[in-house]
């Protein structure tokens, strides 16, 4: 649950291919089940494949302008229409693939021939399947188009990988881990990305597996996953300490938080909980009991591997990509970068609508990866009532130098981009 490169090759500038189970009709996405069943009466239908990101894989052409739209309520950019398709996760030695596949041994030996592993689920999906299918409030901050990258009113890019869960319930999944890349408007740092992967894990129990247990249901199914979890953590940082933390989550309860004792401090690793019972009474199992969890691979990798910013994880640089190898989890990275930063400090009178996430993705839309962080450092509200925000830019490629005529090209545009689409004042 929401717990918490190599080049692209397209067919041209506006073309994308994605994974067969997302297809379109009459402009909408159908869910990645729907496909199952076009594909089931058309069985002459020769599946498709195409080199995406140095992957072949089944799909269908989607055009960019279904994507990116001029329209009120379609918030997505090209930088973000670029990552669609590239599927870090599936690339077995990629630090991201890497970890996917030492999750996958773990779970293939303490549950053999029980786990069903998607990795190539469709990123576009209903609102209903990202918030209500697993009981995000209406008013939840998360499904604002401040947080959220909407293809419209109805259709967004998932958030989470739990966007999948009632529907892998429905078609009788229950054991199975879902794997993908996941879109979040979001701050600029150094462990802040707008897209990044998930992976979510789900076990249902029936009630012959707790009955005569001496337990509830509830209370069996979370003795269980706490004690998955802790083998987990075990299997991928060794003989670590580690503490459970009570928590919220809107789709468990009760909700936890699985921390360990790394490197001298207290880390989260993961959220998870007892599936509360009307996602699965929605799903038809109303006799079940089941358990949820979710994990961010880039936070796990991080650590795992020494690498010290998350735009790492889609650099093409062999310097980088040279470094990882197919089944060997943490191996310790070795930078190679010691360009300096290049900062750069932008003054504004916000207005009402004004948000920190789009004045990055302002920054990002220009500026691309060269933009490291971004960063409030001054803000005072005047005797009339105006407030100012003082916003400090850092510039810094991971591979070479910048020169000071790129910086002050990116840093104008981004001054005039800033002021013309936020309504803000420059100063």
């Amino acid at each position: 649950m929401a717990f918490s490169l190599a080049k692209s090759t397209f067919l041209s500038n506006s073309t994308l291919y994605f994974p067969k189970n997302c297809i379109r009709s009459f402009g909408f996405f159908l869910p990645f089940s729907t496909f199952v069943a076009v594909d089931r009466f058309n069985g002459n239908k020769k599946r498709q494949s195409v080199v995406v990101s140095a992957l072949e894989i089944g799909g269908v052409n989607i055009s960019k302008d279904e994507i990116v739209r001029d329209d009120p309520t379609n918030n997505i950019p090209d930088t973000i229409f670029a990552k669609l398709g590239m599927q870090l996760h599936r690339r077995n030695q990629h630090p991201l693939g890497i970890l996917k596949n030492a999750i996958y041994d773990y779970f293939d030996t303490n549950y053999p021939d029980k786990i069903d592993k998607f990795d190539d689920l469709c990123p576009i999906v209903s609102v209903k399947q990202n918030f209500d299918e697993v009981l995000v409030p209406a008013d939840h901050v998360s499904r604002s188009y401040n947080d959220t990258y909407y293809v419209d009113s109805q259709t967004v890019l998932r958030c989470h990988t739990s966007a999948h869960q009632a529907e892998l319930l429905r078609n009788g999944h229950t054991h199975f881990l879902v794997t993908g890349d996941v879109y979040r408007r979001d701050s600029i740092d150094s462990t802040h990305y707008p897209v990044f992967h998930q992976m979510e894990g789900v076990r249902v129990f029936a009630p012959n597996e707790w009955e005569g247990s001496g337990t509830d249901a509830t209370s069996h199914a979370a003795e269980d996953l706490k004690k998955c979890l802790e083998g987990l953590a075990r299997h991928l940082f060794g003989g670590v300490e580690m503490r459970w933390v009570d928590t919220y989550f809107p789709f468990t309860n009760p909700s936890f938080e699985l921390e360990i004792y790394f490197q001298d401090q207290w880390m989260e690793v993961l959220g998870c909980g007892v599936t509360e019972q009307e996602i699965l009474k929605r799903s038809g199992r109303t006799d079940n009991v089941a358990w949820a969890f979710g994990l961010g691979l880039e936070r796990l990798a991080m650590v795992l591997f020494d690498i010290p910013d998350i735009r790492l994880f889609w650099s093409t640089d062999e310097r980088f990509t040279s470094q990882f190898s197919s089944g060997r989890l943490g191996l310790k990275f070795k930078p190679f970068s010691k360009y300096p930063p290049c900062y750069k400090d932008m003054s504004f009178w916000i207005s009402d609508s004004f948000t920190e996430n789009n004045l990055c993705e302002v920054v990002r839309g220009i500026a691309g990866d060269l933009a490291e962080e971004v960063k409030l450092i001054d803000n005072f509200t005047n005797k009339k009532g105006m407030t100012s925000h003082c916003y400090r830019i850092a510039y810094r490629s991971m591979e070479r130098s910048l020169t000071d005529k790129e910086i002050n090209d990116l840093q104008w545009k981004v001054r005039e981009q800033v002021e013309n689409k936020l309504k803000v004042v420059l100063r």
